[in-house]
């Protein structure tokens, strides 16, 4: 939800969500707008996050000693009760004490005299079955910023619509490659998205527009596009990149215990699938190669929607049109019959790596080669459609 599309009412306000970049921004503008509009100095910011229950109560007193002062300059007061973490499930919220107080002070909202003083709440993830939460949404205004998930079909579309907003803001302008390869270079994280931002103003200086080298040249990648480029290098064919960047993934490992050898093996499936995929839809002429992103999104808009799988895995229109756009030239590297060839290849690698008692580098590397090895089409020449 935009922050600029918000139009808050009322005195009492709680901005809340998984999405703490989009909370701490919509929240700092909003107490900046109430302090400039009542004037005075008589504004409190409490420090709401607690690590027990103790200290849950001692802030929940602050709250309530803050709203029964009057404020002796100026002509009304703004609280900010900042980054609550026992409104949701959370031990701390759990505990008697809390939620007993909790309640309390909910009544105490409902009665309270709101004239001249408006209070601003901001919390992580909040349980909405709860009298709290029942009672701030009832008597003011609840804002919810949910989180970007890569399961969601629409986030990197508005990903890409809230990155827009950040450049126009700093007088920028971006071509339409540039913005997908900025939005996957960023993921699903707002914060690191808006950081990125930063970084490409002040790199490109005076000029107006970010074209895609700006970004490839500075802008940092997440985890997830990285996971990407062994992927990118088994779709060029290139050979001694895919083993180069196989040996970088491999030391990697060392380091994330939430990456593995068959986390590498179900991205490469993922790839080829993919390949596949736009393969069919190439033969099909459902779509038609452009090296225009804009262009080919737009041919992705117009697939038939009734002749698609309903399993997201195979359904072209729940990807990041982005990743469909990248794998495009890498789809007419391979032929058909070789793509079948790499998925059986890949599904024998990944029973060698649970059963047999071989080095796990050595058997992706020999999986690999074999994939991108043809004796009818070198590395960098595009196989038939």
């Amino acid at each position: 939800m935009p922050a600029s599309d918000i139009k808050p009412t009322g005195p009492l306000v709680l901005v809340c969500g998984e999405d703490e970049f989009a909370v701490s921004q919509r929240a700092k503008q909003l107490y900046q707008q109430w302090t400039t509009e009542l004037g005075g100095m008589d504004h409190e910011i409490i420090d709401a996050g607690a690590a027990n229950s103790g200290e849950a109560l001692r802030a929940l007193a602050k709250l309530r000693e803050a709203l029964q002062t009057l404020p002796f300059f100026g002509s009304g007061k703004a609280i900010w009760f900042q980054s609550c973490n026992f409104l949701g499930d959370e031990r701390t919220a759990g505990a008697q004490a809390v939620t007993e107080t909790l309640t309390e002070v909910a009544k105490e909202l409902k009665e309270f005299s709101w004239n001249n003083v408006r209070l601003l709440i901001t919390a992580g993830k909040v349980d909405k079955r709860k009298t709290f939460y029942k009672t701030v949404e009832k008597i003011g205004v609840v804002q919810l910023f949910a989180a970007w998930s890569v399961d969601d079909k629409n986030w990197a579309a508005e990903a890409e619509i809230t990155a827009q907003r950040a450049l126009r803001t700093r007088q920028k302008d971006i071509s339409g490659e540039a913005l997908a390869e900025l939005v996957n270079c960023a993921g699903v994280n707002a914060r690191l998205l808006n950081n990125e931002i930063e970084k490409l103003s002040v790199y490109v200086g005076d000029r107006p527009r970010i074209e895609v080298e700006d970004v490839t040249a500075i802008v940092t990648r997440n985890k997830q596009a990285h996971a990407f480029a062994l992927g990118d290098a088994l779709g060029d064919r290139d050979l001694p990149r895919v083993l180069r960047t196989l040996d970088e993934e491999l030391w990697g490992l060392q380091f994330d215990r939430q990456k593995s050898e068959i986390g590498l093996l179900y991205g490469l499936i993922t790839k080829v699938r993919v390949m596949l995929l736009l393969k069919e839809m190439l033969r099909e002429g459902w779509l038609k190669p452009d090296g225009d992103y804009n262009r080919f999104k737009t041919q992705l808009e117009r697939l038939p929607a009734d002749s698609l799988p309903d399993d997201k895995r195979f359904n072209p229109l729940s990807m990041n049109p982005y990743v469909l756009f990248k794998a495009l030239p890498h789809a007419r590297r391979y032929s058909t019959a070789e793509l079948v060839r790499a998925m059986g290849l890949l599904l024998e690698c990944n029973q060698r790596l649970i059963f047999s008692n071989l080095d796990d580098a050595l058997i992706l590397q020999q999986t690999l080669v074999q994939i991108v090895h043809s004796d009818d089409a070198r590395p960098q020449r595009a196989a038939v459609v």
